[in-house]
């Protein structure tokens, strides 16, 4: 569906180049809601403006279905763009026009007489569930309403794609729950191509079936969001990733909490990671029936991530050296990924020991 490659967009400012984007190459399937997140000066927005050529790259090329954008007419480029919609995160709804009024404006030149365009128009606000709300103004709507109305304007000609720049940033985390929820209700039932950018790796959790991460210009990893979640690669992943778990914020509670963890002879704290059917099989309890190590769980969480299960548990196990080294053999060999992070030797802090 769309192709970018090798990207590169570079701006000058008082002689000084700047390389917002960096040889940058991602493939955005049909139907896919791709997420693209980073911290602040990553380069992700400036890279969704080049789907839609908002943003000329300076180099690479920009494919969409199999045709090269860059070489289309600037006719050809304003009925492309028409398939692209776009959200952002102030809306940028006009504050003079209704919600109806808003709507219509992006229907201008759609050809559509004025009753057609009203019947669209009314279809759309159904859609995003604001159909009480077509007569009032952008002041008399909450933020979550507003990015409502946005949507549905940006829907307004039939788009196949849609662009979503940090579209939950300025919204409550109840409201942007919501929106995501109608944005996977759009993809379904339209089957919509969605692209979204964020800073937040919770928002690509709740929604996106892939995902690359940005870093100084460059998309240092990607792939379907159950591997990046169970095996991500780059150190900015994973802290992406254990802030949306609330993992290290699970061990930082756990930290400041010495009775926790001031381990006796024979324990050990320990983070066990698992993905999949694994989560459903009884596998801490059977640490005890084959190797008699005792677990306390300190601390668990499951995520559901396109179907699939993802686990993770602190625990402090209790057992001789050489059984609770079986056991944690074992829990490898069942694809649990284990790390111990303190034995009853290191007690000054809690510190990433080894992976098994």
């Amino acid at each position: 569906m769309i192709e970018l490659k090798n990207i590169d967009v570079t701006f000058y400012q008082k002689k000084k180049q700047i390389d917002a984007v960096k040889d940058v190459s991602i493939t955005i399937e049909e139907k896919d809601v791709f997420g693209i997140v980073g911290y602040s000066g990553a380069g992700k927005s400036t890279l969704v403006r080049v789907i839609n050529l908002l943003q000329r790259p300076t180099e690479g090329q920009v494919l969409i279905k199999g045709k090269n954008i860059l070489r289309f007419s600037p006719k050809e480029l304003r009925g492309q763009r028409k398939k692209i919609g776009m959200i952002f995160q102030h809306f940028n709804l006009m504050k003079e026009r209704t919600i109806f009024g808003n709507i219509d404006f992006s229907l201008k030149y759609s050809g559509l007489t004025k009753e057609q365009r009203k019947e669209k128009i009314d279809k759309l606000l159904e859609l995003v569930g604001l159909s009480d709300k077509k007569e009032a103004y952008p002041s008399q709507l909450s933020g979550g309403q507003k990015q409502r109305v946005a949507i549905a304007r940006a829907l307004a000609n039939d788009p196949e794609i849609l662009l979503c720049d940090e579209a939950t940033s300025a919204l409550d985390p109840k409201t942007t729950i919501q929106i995501l929820d109608l944005l996977k209700k759009l993809n379904k039932e339209l089957g919509l191509t969605i692209v979204l950018i964020t800073h937040e790796m919770q928002v690509v959790k709740e929604i996106c079936n892939k995902v690359a991460v940005m870093e100084a210009g460059r998309v240092i990893e990607q792939n379907d969001i159950v591997s990046i979640f169970s095996q991500p690669k780059e150190a900015l992943t994973k802290d992406f990733i254990r802030t949306a778990t609330h993992i290290d914020q699970a061990l930082e509670t756990i930290i400041q909490h010495p009775s926790l963890t001031d381990l006796g002879g024979n324990e050990e704290l320990v983070e066990f990671s698992y993905v999949g059917e694994k989560t459903s099989e009884p596998l801490i309890a059977q640490l005890y029936s084959k190797y008699h190590v005792v677990t306390n769980i300190l601390y668990g969480n499951v995520e559901i991530l396109q179907q699939v299960p993802i686990g993770n548990l602190i625990v402090i196990l209790s057992g001789e050296e050489t059984q609770r080294a079986k056991a944690l053999n074992f829990l490898q060999k069942q694809g649990v990924q284990v790390k111990v992070l303190k034995t009853n030797d290191e007690q000054k802090a809690i510190i990433p020991l080894h992976v098994i």
